[in-house]
């Protein structure tokens, strides 16, 4: 009875740290920091209907350069009827002038076959920059010429050749002032065109995107502020609108998601509040155990059969609950330290937990230590005792459950090598682990198997076996009982380590 009056500091010590609080939570922003999805459709939903404009915009362009072309070659043809008459001789040289001004040309050439004849001239020819011959024209190559010609800052003089009629054709000698101003004007006119029916366009489709996506998008977002603000507010859960989308999924899975956080963060907060609770009658409940501690001691000393029959199982209640006084304060206090790993002999271990749970002095049930001699594992000492020492805990307290003198009650604790694994396997012939219990069996306060168990114990240990990097399950095996199995790696070795010990 004297090795369990620390537990009282301990529990001193653990009753400051039982008022548990949840941290403050963190608030979102309902502002954004930048345009709105709203404006940023608007804009990228006319600007791409602009590009498609424009994309139709680049040919139409070079097709009326064409036309341009082509309708000068047919005013000059007409009028090439009075040029190659035989009264042209005798119009004035003002009417000529007036004549080529009217078809846009300086000269007018006319081909028959092999000759070429001069039908209209200026004084002065200019010098020819560009020809364009329509007799054979390509997209690309006009699209490229339509350019050009908008980029021409300077005067140009062109060479127009016209394709064959009559077995005669014409050729002009223009100036592309004329045809550039004329692009320009039509160029500002399809733009303008353009970003009228972008405009136009973009409302019924800004409309549209605004009700399929930004308003279903809006109210996910503002949905997660509301929770956010109060989580553990039911009606800040996003009702899901029905829909069968990604959307639709996204809504069921936020509303899953903000119902499961919920529900989480209330069991938190009843566990703040119950150790609120436990610091509070923490005084009270150290002073009836350091009562019940005297009273078992004087109880213990008297010679009564009776007493010394009884004595026996007070003592081991009392026991039992400052353990769960104990582990429940030491789980809420801190987390699990780092471990500190060596190579430890399993079988002392075993004996180990063998000898404080005192199963030399208990007839009822037997202890079997299976583990092969020499067998190491690459752990914390203590760490492992305390896995150990809580599965076979639980173990007993499970058999004890059964009054039945003809029921085998029977741990054993087993170990082998899985390559660089160390697997140990704490088994027993109780009732097993109901399935109900399945679910939550490693979580605090949820996998107690017994009943007015707290599931602590198997908690700790898988807090342990993970901190190792291994790993504890419930494994499912023929005939009665439960059965742990605790998989704990051995720490890779390094380089140079390898090396040295390939050395020896």
């Amino acid at each position: 009875m004297d090795a369990k009056v620390p537990v009282e500091a301990q529990m001193d010590d653990a009753s400051s740290a039982g008022a548990a609080t949840l941290p403050d939570r963190v608030v979102l922003s309902t502002r954004p920091r930048g345009p709105g999805l709203t404006a940023k459709l608007i804009i990228v939903t006319i600007l791409f209907v602009m590009a498609t404009g424009i994309a139709g915009f680049v040919p139409s362009l070079a097709a009326f350069r064409l036309r341009f072309l082509e309708d000068r070659l047919a005013t000059a043809r007409a009028a090439s009827v009075l040029l190659d008459s035989s009264i042209w001789s005798d119009v004035p040289r003002t009417v000529q002038d007036d004549l080529l001004s009217a078809v846009g040309a300086t000269a007018v050439v006319l081909r028959t076959g092999g000759a070429t004849r001069l039908l209209a001239a200026a004084d002065m020819p200019p010098s020819v920059d560009e020809t364009a011959d329509l007799r054979s024209s390509d997209m690309l190559g006009s699209i490229g010429a339509a350019f050009q010609t908008l980029t021409a800052w300077t005067p140009r003089t062109l060479r127009v050749i016209g394709p064959a009629q009559d077995g005669a054709s014409l050729e002009l000698i223009i100036s592309d002032r004329p045809l550039r101003a004329a692009m320009l004007h039509f160029a500002g006119n399809i733009l303008a065109l353009s970003a009228l029916i972008s405009i136009i366009a973009a409302i019924p489709i800004y409309i549209s995107l605004q009700r399929l996506f930004v308003r279903p998008m809006r109210r996910l977002s503002q949905a997660m502020v509301r929770f956010s603000q109060d989580p553990e507010d039911k009606n800040g859960i996003i009702v899901p609108s029905g829909r069968s989308d990604e959307i639709g999924i996204a809504e069921n899975e936020l509303a899953a998601m903000q119902s499961q956080l919920s529900e989480t963060l209330s069991q938190k907060r009843h566990l703040a509040d119950l150790g609120l609770a436990v610091s509070k009658v923490n005084h009270d409940l150290r002073n009836l155990l350091a009562s019940a501690q005297l009273f078992s001691d004087r109880i213990a000393a008297l010679p009564d059969p009776t007493v010394q029959r009884f004595a026996p199982k007070l003592i081991a209640t009392l026991g039992r609950a400052i353990d769960y006084c104990q582990t429940t304060l030491a789980y809420g206090r801190a987390r699990e330290r780092e471990p500190r790993r060596r190579l430890v002999a399993l079988t002392r271990v075993a004996r180990d937990v063998y000898e404080v749970l005192g199963l030399d002095q208990n007839a009822r049930i037997r202890f079997e230590s299976r583990v092969p001699p020499g067998f190491e594992v690459d752990a914390d000492p203590d760490q492992l005792f305390r896995v150990l020492l809580n599965l076979c805990r639980n173990a007993i307290q499970a058999m004890d459950g059964e009054d039945d003198p003809a029921v085998v009650r029977r741990l054993s604790i087993e170990a082998m090598r899985r390559g660089t694994v160390a697997v140990i396997r704490v088994c027993d012939t109780g009732p097993g682990v109901p399935e109900k219990a399945r679910v939550n069996l490693f979580q605090a306060f949820q996998g107690g198997v017994r009943p007015g168990g707290t599931g602590l114990g198997l908690a700790i240990a898988a807090e342990i076996i993970r901190a190792h990097g291994g790993s504890i399950a419930l494994v499912d095996e023929a005939g009665p009982g439960a059965s742990f199995e605790i998989s704990v790696p051995d720490r890779p070795a390094s380089f140079d380590q390898a090396m040295r010990a390939r050395g020896r």
